[in-house]
């Protein structure tokens, strides 16, 4: 479909860069069903969560594991939903202005002597790209990993990941549950 260019700033190849449409129909949409969907599931599972959190109390059963869990869950949730929500309006920010945007370029290139592009006729204001806003949604897109990451890197996985290695090395390793 040939819709996949590379990003001047940041030097990574991206769909939609130069095409609105393609922007909004293979990065947008999937982007914004995704996070829908997601907060669905998140919200079902606190649902149930607090359920059984519920019954759990009413039998009289400790429930500071599934507490903590309920904590981890929804600090990480909500370090991966507000990062991806600021990247989505960041790429509405986008695809919103992007027709300005290429009329001012087509302007300032048509003024320049070193080129001989003819000048549209254009009322309005030049608009330019915010290089500010790029820049968030860059930082933005990196939070989302480095949350993940967070998941994923606690002490139990770093325990496991000792024992790779020092199986690895020939060091004979206790297993315990």
């Amino acid at each position: 479909m040939a819709i996949i260019s590379g990003d001047v700033l940041s030097g990574v190849c991206y769909v939609g860069l130069w095409d609105a449409e393609a922007l909004r129909g293979w990065v947008l949409a999937p982007l914004c069903v995704y996070l829908v969907l997601g907060t669905a599931f998140l919200l079902a599972g606190f649902v149930s969560l607090f359920r059984i959190r519920t019954v759990m109390k009413h039998d009289g059963t400790k429930t500071d594991k599934l507490e903590k869990l309920m904590i981890r869950i929804g600090v990480f949730g909500v370090l991966y939903t507000v990062p991806a929500l600021i990247v989505i309006a960041c790429l509405f920010y986008e695809q919103a202005r992007y027709d300005a945007w290429v009329l001012t370029w087509h302007r300032d290139m048509c003024a320049a002597p070193l080129y001989s592009i003819p000048c549209p006729f254009a009322r309005s204001e030049p608009q330019r790209p915010k290089f500010e806003v790029f820049m968030i949604k860059y930082l933005m897109t990196m939070i989302v990993g480095i949350t993940s990451s967070f998941w994923i890197w606690s002490g139990k996985t770093l325990v496991s990941w000792r024992q790779f290695f020092d199986r690895l090395k020939g060091r004979r390793v206790e297993a315990y549950v």
